[in-house]
């Protein structure tokens, strides 16, 4: 199976290693850069553009960010490559998410959202069958997680003593003002209540050492809580660890001939 990669940052590298391990290595990497990094021992083929891969190409995976679905998305599905992604809060743009689905039907492809940082989305899918009421995401990190967002126009990050909320709201609207760091929120919407109706909170808390991400949910179905607390990438600290597994999850499910 023909693989390949948008995007080589902490994600995309984290991606590629555990592909390697799993015998499933990565033949293209989509990128900006002008020069190919050195990979020792790998057959690796670094394009600029969707139409410089291969037309029997199975798979492409997005570790790119928003600003790369948006630009490579719709391409690599109309051309009938399915595409997994870990950028789901771009889905908050409604032409884009209209865009990408009409270019999956034209080319009988198919967009896969990986899970990214957050579980509980298999309960949170089958409660919405009965009816949801409420669904709250509340993301903290501590605050050099927040570093290069919107946080740092509302808070001074370098001298908190203690937790802060710097955004509440829905989750399209931290999903626009937080392209980087509130996927999460995005996979809750997308899995509930949608994206108006899904509640965010987002804290900066100088007092933990790792990103905390809880959903509370409430329907026909009754209520639950879940709450995970995961570590960041040793490259990025504004990249979850768990997030990057997700696409390599994704990936292995695809190719599996039974599913969970």
């Amino acid at each position: 199976m023909q693989i390949g990669l948008i995007g080589e940052g902490a994600i995309g590298r984290y991606v590629m290693e555990q592909l390697r391990l799993r015998g499933l290595r990565p033949q293209f990497i989509l990128t900006r850069s002008d020069h190919a990094p050195d990979h020792s021992g790998d057959a690796l083929t670094y394009v600029r553009s969707v139409s410089d891969l291969p037309s029997e190409l199975a798979l492409m995976v997005d570790c790119a960010g928003h600003s790369a679905l948006a630009q490579h998305g719709a391409s690599i599905l109309e051309r009938g490559t399915d595409l997994v992604t870990l950028s789901l809060g771009a889905l908050a743009d409604e032409t884009l998410a209209f865009e990408l689905a009409r270019a999956a039907e034209r080319g009988s492809a198919r967009l896969h959202l990986a899970s990214g940082a957050i579980g509980a989305l298999d309960c949170l899918r089958a409660a919405k069958v009965g009816g949801l009421d409420n669904v709250t995401y509340t993301g903290r990190k501590p605050p050099k997680g927040w570093k290069g967002s919107a946080a740092e126009n509302v808070l001074d990050l370098d001298s908190l003593q203690e937790a802060a909320t710097h955004f509440q709201g829905n989750a399209r609207d931290a999903a626009v003002r937080y392209p980087k760091n509130a996927n999460v929120a995005a996979a809750v919407a997308l899995a509930g209540q949608g994206f108006d109706e899904t509640r965010v909170e987002l804290i900066a808390d100088p007092t933990i050492a790792s990103n905390i991400h809880e959903v509370h949910a409430s329907g026909a179905f009754g209520s639950f809580h879940f709450r995970i607390a995961g570590q960041t990438l040793p490259d990025n600290p504004r990249s979850s660890a768990l997030a990057a597994m997700s696409a390599v999850a994704a990936i292995e499910r695809e190719i599996a001939a039974i599913t969970t």
